[in-house]
């Protein structure tokens, strides 16, 4: 039977402070899970509520390594802590993903918002429909950068971002997309996810940065006089660019993890292979074909993508059926 001091109990329980450092930080989001986490996932999550100073964290863990699940750790744990005002902005073929995962994983029901639902919301007298009841809002990066107006006037808990390299080019002017929603999201706490925050170019890191910190590099000319260098920095600016990074950005490599995750090892195995003369006069051909100057088969602005598809085409095969 449960008194009045068993529930004064759990509710201090479900509500006191804990320290960032301690594993009972998650001890609510970690006893309602039903997924099997390893030892960096949770220290993830962890990293990402004691980021001291910024306004959020960059989570870069290698692919396969679970982002997703260090996120929804976050997000559960602030369920429980009932902040509720949370919004995931995705990719939009990862929105059912998120909403499922959410929903059989952390118990934890969203809300995907698109045009159809927005409009039945608005309708039924919702002045904003990205205002919900105790459900996860959930939305890709068109429809967020559509309804920006009404994603800047909700408090935000947390917003996570999926996928987050692709808004990476915001510094530039011509990044419509990325500065609408950083614009909208600015001001609330953020848990940027990518497995790639760094591709080609130093300013690709710096256009992340700033949706969790503005302050951390300072303005784009001071960045791209400290770094711009990129490949050629000496070890005095790349000791720097680490230490400003290290408060706000976590990355787990594949190699660290292998004595909790076995991945299976992949040989390449090469083998020779003589075409027939029908197989070469085929190859010899298309080639020739693909070489012309003007091509009225395929679109100039394809023509590369197209090409090498055909090429991948002519180099592989399936195996011949003997008829019975």
């Amino acid at each position: 039977m449960s008194t009045a001091y068993h529930s004064q109990y759990y509710a201090y329980e479900l509500t006191k402070r804990c320290s960032s450092e301690k594993l009972e930080k998650l001890s609510q989001s970690l006893f309602n899970a039903t997924v099997d986490m390893n030892p960096h996932q949770i220290e993830a999550a962890l990293f990402a509520f004691r980021s001291p100073l910024s306004r959020g964290a960059l989570l870069a863990d290698e692919v396969g390594l679970g982002k997703t699940i260090e996120a929804a750790l976050i997000i559960s744990q602030l369920w429980a802590e009932r902040k509720r005002r949370i919004l995931i902005v995705v990719p939009t073929s990862l929105r059912k993903q998120w909403n499922r995962e959410l929903i059989e994983k952390f118990f934890i029901p969203s809300q995907i918002l698109e045009t159809r639902v927005y409009n039945i919301l608005k309708k039924q007298g919702w002045s904003n429909p990205f205002e919900l009841n105790n459900e996860i809002a959930i939305c890709s990066y068109h429809f967020a950068r559509s309804k920006a107006g009404d994603i800047r006037r909700i408090r935000w808990d947390l917003v996570v971002i999926d996928e987050a390299h692709r808004l990476r080019n915001v510094y530039k002017k011509s990044a419509k997309i990325a500065r609408a929603i950083l614009e909208a999201v600015q001001q609330y706490p953020k848990v940027l996810l990518t497995a790639t925050p760094w591709q080609n170019n130093l300013m690709e890191l710096y256009g992340l940065t700033q949706f969790i910190d503005p302050h951390i590099f300072g303005d784009e000319v001071s960045f791209r006089s400290l770094f711009g260098r990129g490949n050629d920095l000496n070890d005095h600016h790349f000791a720097d660019l680490k230490a400003r990074l290290r408060p706000i950005c976590q990355r787990t490599l594949r190699k660290q993890v292998t004595e909790h995750i076995l991945y299976t090892n992949r040989l390449a195995i090469t083998q020779d292979f003589t075409p027939s003369d029908h197989e070469q006069r085929l190859y010899d051909e298309i080639s020739e074909y693909l070489r012309r100057d003007q091509l009225l088969a395929m679109p100039s602005s394809q023509r590369q993508l197209i090409t090498m598809v055909f090429r991948k085409l002519l180099a592989s095969s399936i195996e011949r059926t003997r008829p019975m």
